[in-house]
């Protein structure tokens, strides 16, 4: 089975989000279900020098862009064990930042044209092309174009949707000025949205299957209020729709074997757990007392569910606990933290920053971790902390509905705490019962250990990709 992945990011060469590390992670995993699977993504100037100077160059090839004829070039770099092709055009890709330019339309356009043409030119005939969120989700579009050739003619398309927010939304004056379609895709079941050209949406309607990143965040996109207006699609597509929740690097994350924390530790042998949230205390500034810490890393942004603390944040300070938060973000919530940090030393570390070791130390130190999103659709976070102990609080939204189960109290079953309504008294409460639990030993031991024993790697999640691969391809 020869599978293309398609996606504007990925781990270690150039990452905003979680669609990176996705890239980074779920080929490998494929990789060991005896899949021949390559990522193919853009040659971004970013990408650090190590990299680009152990690329190969291949090929290069003009490539229409409306009436545009422009260069493209193929460089490959195996990494781990996986084939990476980087399409190189300086104009496009040799500036700062990956998004945000005012002529993604265009960039992303070339993108998703190239992916289709470099194929025969690097004698790679795929039988499914997995694209990733919209930068990719003009190729089952475009793909339409070249079925007449016996190259493309039984190549499949799966599309997965990392986040609905973010869908590529542009004047439909491109359509003919960049894309290089006729109208007749311009229609509600192609790629027009509220007469503008959607790249999403034009995945959504095209490709033969659709994917996200969890059970629970596939049944909620199909509504409104998540759906950002499509989920009537959704809705329409939902027998091509598979929930398959992201899975977590190991290799990278895993507290017995992490250069980046003061002291490993295991589910086997947690004792240096201690020592970890000892040393945290210590290089924050916080008292090393006996009480526990809760941590938070994250974007600080209204979507990670921030609003609510702001509403409770004094209350969440008169607890018996210490809360260290790393982030940056919105300049509210920045402000806000700085502020309650300055008037409560002893029970606040705000670290506005994003810092990676920190943020392993955060995991590796803290007793409690905060996750109360508005919306989330797998959540990286709540699965770095079940693996390193720290007993998540979370919302029931997206992943992590999916992954962390509820603490019941009764029958002593459960993975951590959660709360249903976006509300922050409800926050506020579910941490009251996570404090009071901690201070049962016994039942905080039994707590972390089925954290730190519950299976949430990538293996799973690929053999559910393989069974919708071979799904796919009983299309043709």
């Amino acid at each position: 089975m020869k599978v293309l992945m398609a996606a504007a990011e990925g781990v270690p060469f150039a990452k905003t989000g979680g669609l990176a590390d996705v890239i980074g992670s779920l080929p490998q995993a494929l990789k060991e279900q005896d899949v021949d699977v390559r990522v193919m993504m853009p040659k971004y100037g970013e990408i650090p020098d190590e990299f680009t100077e152990q690329m190969e160059y291949m090929k290069d090839f003009p490539v229409q862009v409306g009436w545009r004829s422009q260069y493209c070039g193929v460089e490959v770099l195996e990494y781990e064990g996986i084939t990476f092709y980087f399409l190189d055009n300086e104009f496009y890709f040799r500036r700062p930042g990956l998004y945000g330019h005012g002529d993604d339309g265009e960039r992303f356009s070339f993108f998703g044209r190239a992916v289709l043409e470099s194929l025969p030119k690097i004698n790679f005939q795929a039988d499914v092309i997995h694209a990733h969120d919209w930068h990719a989700g003009m190729i089952p579009v475009f793909l339409t174009q070249y079925r007449r050739y016996e190259f493309y003619e039984d190549m499949r398309t799966v599309f997965t949707i990392h986040n609905m927010q973010h869908q590529g939304v542009f004047p439909k004056v491109i359509m003919r000025e960049l894309l290089g379609l006729g109208w007749e895709h311009f229609h509600v079941d192609g790629v027009e949205f509220f007469d503008q050209v959607n790249f999403m949406k034009g995945a959504l309607n095209y490709a033969d299957m659709l994917t996200t990143v969890s059970p629970t965040y596939a049944e909620e996109i199909q509504d409104p209020f998540f759906g950002w207006n499509l989920d009537g699609i959704l809705r329409k597509r939902s027998d091509d729709l598979r929930g398959i929740l992201n899975g977590l690097d190991y290799s990278v994350w895993d507290p017995a074997k992490d250069p980046l924390i003061y002291a490993p530790y295991s589910a086997e042998d947690p004792a240096n757990k201690k020592v970890n949230k000892e040393q945290l205390q210590e290089d924050l500034n916080l008292p090393q007392e006996d009480v526990p810490v809760m941590g938070m890393v994250t974007r600080l942004a209204g979507q990670k569910g921030l609003d609510l603390i702001a509403r409770v944040l004094p209350d969440i300070l008169q607890l018996d606990l210490q809360f260290v938060v790393l982030g940056t973000g919105e300049k509210q919530f920045e402000d806000m933290f700085k502020h309650y940090g300055y008037h409560f030393p002893e029970k606040l570390s705000p670290q506005i920053q994003f810092d990676n070791t920190v943020a392993h130390r955060i995991y590796a130190g803290s007793d409690l971790f905060l996750m109360p999103s508005l919306f989330e659709p797998c959540g990286l976070g709540q699965l770095i902390a079940l693996r390193y102990g720290s007993v998540p609080i979370v919302r029931e939204t997206g992943g992590l509905k999916d992954t962390v189960q509820p603490y019941n109290e009764y029958t002593h079953e459960g993975n951590g705490f959660s709360f249903t309504n976006y509300n922050a008294h409800d926050m506020l409460y579910t941490i009251e019962r996570a404090v009071r639990l901690y201070g049962d030993d016994e039942a905080w031991s039994a707590m972390m250990h089925r954290c730190m024993t519950a299976d949430y790697s990538w293996r799973a999640s690929a053999r559910s990709y393989v069974e919708l691969y071979e799904e796919v391809m009983e299309k043709s």
